[in-house]
């Protein structure tokens, strides 16, 4: 190998080679073989990670909110990230639960009304059980 170097975007990693034999040189890239990530339903079915799903729902909640679009892109790619680390399996629960921990950060508002679809909100106590417990969770303690 004469040289490496990572790609521009850092999705692989070019390197120079030579030849033993001839000394001709020529290059190769090596990229990173992502395993499909799989998300299993409620209903048991299994059906593949689709983050644009997870973009849809966080612009759902978002909606009127002073949340740009790349933030949301921004925590859809951090989220998809974190939830590799998990394994190449994860119930739609714990996408859920990712996305909910995303959005108290991101915007509360839209916390609040993601729960509510994602909870099955039926009840305006429903609202105000999950406003006390994000506001349990974000007040800053007092001494």
């Amino acid at each position: 190998m004469v040289d490496s170097r990572q790609s521009d975007d850092g999705s692989s990693i070019r390197r120079r080679r030579e030849c033993l034999s001839c000394g001709q040189r020529f290059t190769t890239f090596e990229r990173l073989e992502e395993v499909p990530l799989v998300v299993v339903k409620r209903s048991g079915d299994r059906v593949p990670f689709d983050r644009a799903k997870v973009v849809q729902g966080i612009v759902a909640a978002t909606k009127g909110r002073p949340v740009s679009r790349s933030a949301i892109d921004e925590v859809a790619a951090d989220l998809e990230d974190e939830l590799r680390l998990s394994g190449p399996e994860l119930t739609s629960d714990q996408v859920g639960v990712a996305v909910l921990e995303r959005l108290r950060d991101l915007d509360q508002v839209a916390y609040v009304r993601f729960a509510s679809v994602y909870k099955g909100f039926d009840d305006p106590a429903d609202f105000q059980r999950e406003i006390r417990l994000l506001t349990k969770s974000t007040a800053p303690k007092r001494h």
